[in-house]
């Protein structure tokens, strides 16, 4: 009996093995449209090798051929730290699987290439933003000799070596997922939770590298990343480069009061979403009961729908108090002469900083031509500050900005990590500074302890 796979929209055909086969443990599912047994792209291996077990003869149509494009074309040597070096042989040894975390600004990109240039084979990285779709590109064409490839921000070109963005590979991974041997999947985080990680299922490249600065720790989605990319394999923290490859920083983490009325209003928004979260969370046991199922479940009622814009209006008015706004003001003037990035968390509050303050805001709205202008002003020193909401918090190279303020960051200890990481780019004699405005008996003092736990290094200043 002779076997044939074939590669079909992003899965896998098998065709000559009867129906009743498929039931043989083997990670198949029989259509009945086209008469044949169907497998994800990304179980190719594991297939053949069930399939050889049961002593199969298998023809291996996968590849296209002739193959759309040639091998890659040649690398310049890259060369590494000795961290990164050990993180290439911890992925090796794992068999060319797995995810490496390292801090931001510790040189994840340049460690991917690395890889790609030693395994010289076609691979495609997958990044979240267009933003870093050109990084890599100007990253990966100063070793690779070759055109590199852009899916992505209009760009359709495919090469032995292509970077794409998240939803341009969605899009078009039926097409290409069997045209690549490595795949690197930059800010790897993103998936494992479902949201597209039909891109990694889709693709039949066995060696596969993952990138975080925060990686899952356990759960689903920790499950499906290991099924999809590999175990985390090599990981590093903040404390652990700071003041060697990392530029070393203090931390102050800065108490700021509300005014007797702001305090009134805050504590009466609480109250209003407090007490029917209080009773979901009764009802529903406190492991279930999570802020995502609540709000799915208030927004059914008139008095939930209540208690979420209660909730938004209590977080609006801790993102940019009047003491923040007064300690702000007082920072800037301190750091007048330094390079400094200011996070909130919104754009509301980004274009107020930028009027109040005159500093260049960078928010979704801005475009890529004007984004890569404002970013090399602020490289060469003739823009002092930004103001940022989440467009600088993933990837995105600014390496001389020494003082970061954050006024707002309710995202949670990823966010926190990537927020730092903008001001840790090392440069000789840099000391970084990060400031984190906290308002007290607040929601935000919780979120704060989790964040800073999550450097794994102390803090100075009190509430």
């Amino acid at each position: 009996m002779k076997i044939v796979i074939e590669f079909d929209r992003g899965t896998l055909l098998v065709h000559g093995l009867p129906r009743r086969r498929g039931s043989d443990g083997l990670p198949l599912l029989w259509d009945e449209r086209v008469g044949a047994h169907r497998a994800r792209a990304f179980d190719l291996k594991k297939l053949r090798r069930a399939l050889e077990q049961l002593g199969l003869a298998v023809e291996d149509r996968v590849r296209p051929d002739p193959s759309p494009s040639p091998p890659p074309s040649p690398w310049r040597p890259v060369a590494l730290r000795p961290y990164q070096e050990a993180a290439c042989d911890a992925w090796r040894l794992a068999r060319g699987r797995g995810i490496v975390a390292l801090p931001t600004g510790s040189g994840k990109t340049r460690l991917a290439v690395a890889v790609m240039a030693r395994c010289a084979r076609r691979s495609l990285c997958l990044v979240p933003t267009r933003a870093l779709m050109e990084q890599w590109v100007r990253v990966v064409s100063a070793f690779y000799s070759g055109k590199v490839g852009c899916l992505g921000d209009g760009e359709r070109s495919i090469e032995p070596i292509t970077i794409a963005t998240f939803e341009s590979a969605y899009r078009h991974m039926p097409r290409i997922g069997n045209r690549f041997d490595v795949i690197v999947v930059d800010e790897v985080h993103h998936f494992g939770c479902g949201n597209r990680d039909e891109v990694l299922e889709m693709s039949t490249a066995p060696f596969r590298l993952g990138l975080t600065a925060t990686p899952a720790r356990a759960g689903r989605v920790s499950a499906t990343l290991e099924e999809l990319v590999g175990a985390t394999v090599f990981e590093l923290t903040v404390s652990d480069l700071a003041g060697s490859y990392l530029a070393p920083f203090e931390s102050a983490i800065l108490g700021v009061d509300l005014t007797e009325e702001e305090r009134r209003t805050y504590d009466r928004w609480v109250a209003l979403y407090r007490k029917p979260f209080q009773t979901f969370r009764r009802l529903h046991g406190s492991g279930a009961a999570s802020w995502e199922s609540f709000v799915r479940a208030a927004s059914r009622t008139d008095e939930g729908r209540r208690a979420i814009a209660a909730w938004i209006r209590a977080r609006r008015l801790l993102a940019y108090p009047s003491g923040k706004q007064q300690v702000l003001r007082s920072l800037l003037d301190r750091h007048r002469n330094d390079r400094v990035i200011v996070f909130v968390g919104d754009n509301e509050t980004a274009y107020r900083i930028a009027r109040e303050h005159l500093i260049m805001p960078l928010t979704c709205d801005i475009r890529r031509k004007e984004r890569a202008c404002v970013l090399e002003r602020f490289r060469d020193g003739r823009l002092r500050a930004l103001v940022s909401a989440r467009v600088l918090n993933e990837g995105v190279d600014v390496p001389d900005a020494v003082v970061g303020i954050i006024v707002a960051g309710g995202l949670g200890k990823r966010e926190h990590v990537q927020r730092v990481g903008r001001v840790l780019r090392p440069r000789e004699g840099k000391r970084a500074l990060v400031y984190e405005l906290v308002v007290p008996a607040s929601s935000e003092v919780g979120q704060v302890a989790r964040r800073v736990g999550a450097l794994h290094v102390g803090s100075s200043g009190t509430l």
